[in-house]
């Protein structure tokens, strides 16, 4: 028999290394494969050959890599040229696969990872080389078109929807509260700052308003909706993606953005310290305070979803199921199957159609006033953050284990 490589690229999340573990476990059933190898810092770190046996890894050490959040076998952003461009990096990549005897190369990632598999795919193909090449879906924005939702996302959601609980509960403790403001990942999508409307105490969403960037940014009627709630309450708690635009379209924090990654996305980051300035220069109260959760986000796994880590397991295991039959070029979807108690299935979908495409938090799930969502953001949510995980401890800390350092 042949072997087969996994990697991973892009943003990490908490539960990714279930992805490759679903992956593992499918071939000691199946029995596809001689080795699976892992490539170290995704498709960057095999060109230089920085790749490991992981077929060889005890079943100890497997489990507790199952439970590790962030990407175990490490990460890369690294952009493949068009092949007609410059063949180089494929001609190089090809050798070293042959070289391991493998036939099947599995990426886990979102958007820019999905173009990855879709160019290798296109070029094995047009070269008639016999390696076939399965996208594994991840990314905590939730933002990858056909699937209805993305491992990675769920566990991210819950993250942010019981971060929301306790500080609210931080926030509201003294007789004058304040506005208290939190900010969640989310440049070109609201489904990170919306799975906030799922955060209850006494069955009413703790949130007071949530700014999605699918939802135009007024300046002047925030500032007017923020004090009249102010007024009422004496304390208002705000919710807000980094990606909210103003009516020109241009992002309100962009006077923060830093840098451009090698896909040139903005990274972006200050919405929140900018909303409270702006709320302190209107005089609404003296007592505003920002949270920016930043990457904690993708990587609580004390703090995951039980749903999510099955999940990205399946998708993984499945992976391994289409490559024997043959398939390329692909990406392994997930279905929300149209039932009172969910439930998924699963498919796949051509690799180049998710690739640099873009799916929106649905406007029609936005209020009129364009600060809050309906009630269809609430089904949709709460089932991807059920259940949580048991995790090995070690000195009464979570025992993790990663192959990258």
């Amino acid at each position: 028999m042949s072997n087969c490589i996994i990697a991973q690229s892009g943003g990490p999340t908490s539960v990714i290394n279930s992805s490759v573990v679903g992956l593992i476990n499918g071939n000691k059933k199946l029995k596809a494969f001689d080795k699976v190898y892992g490539g170290l810092n995704g498709i960057e770190g095999i060109l230089n050959k920085n790749i490991i046996d992981l077929s060889s890894i005890d079943e100890h050490n497997i489990q507790n890599f199952r439970y590790t959040p962030s990407s175990g076998l490490g990460s890369c952003r690294y952009k493949l040229k068009n092949s007609k461009d410059s063949s180089e990096e494929y001609e190089r990549l090809i050798q070293i696969l042959k070289e391991y005897d493998i036939t099947a190369f599995f990426y886990v990632g979102g958007n820019d990872s999905m173009d990855t598999t879709a160019k290798l795919s296109e070029y094995a193909k047009i070269n008639n080389i016999d390696i076939t090449f399965i996208g594994i879906p991840k990314t905590i924005d939730n933002d990858l078109v056909y699937t209805d939702h993305t491992p990675g996302f769920g566990s991210a959601a819950k993250f942010i929807t019981t971060s929301v609980l306790e500080t609210y509960l931080d926030s509201s403790v003294y007789v004058n509260n304040g506005i208290f403001i939190l900010e969640t990942m989310g440049r070109d999508t609201g489904w990170l700052a919306a799975s906030a409307c799922i955060a209850r105490i006494n069955n009413k969403p703790v949130a007071d308003f949530i700014y999605l960037p699918e939802s135009v940014f007024d300046e002047e009627q925030f500032l007017k909706d923020v004090k009249e709630r102010f007024n009422k309450q004496n304390k208002v708690y705000i919710v807000v993606s980094e990606g909210i635009k103003n009516k020109e379209g241009k992002f309100v924090s962009e006077f923060e953005c830093i840098s451009n990654d090698k896909f040139g996305h903005a990274q972006l980051g200050g919405v929140g310290q900018y909303l409270r300035e702006i709320i302190l220069k209107c005089g609404i109260t003296t007592r505003v305070k920002a949270l920016e959760l930043g990457i904690l986000q993708r990587c609580a796994m004390h703090c995951a979803s039980g749903r999510d880590l099955e999940e990205a397991h399946k998708v993984g295991y499945l992976a391994l199921e289409y490559a024997l039959q043959g398939e390329s070029g692909k990406m392994v979807a997930i279905k929300r199957n149209d039932n009172t108690e969910y439930k998924a299935s699963y498919f796949l979908v051509d690799a180049n159609k998710v690739a640099n495409n873009v799916k929106y938090f649905p406007v029609e799930w936005i209020n009129e006033e364009g600060n809050f969502v309906t009630k269809e953001a609430f089904s949709y949510f709460e089932p991807l953050i059920e259940g949580i995980p048991t995790l090995n401890l070690e000195n009464n800390l979570p025992k993790y284990k990663v192959f990258n350092n």
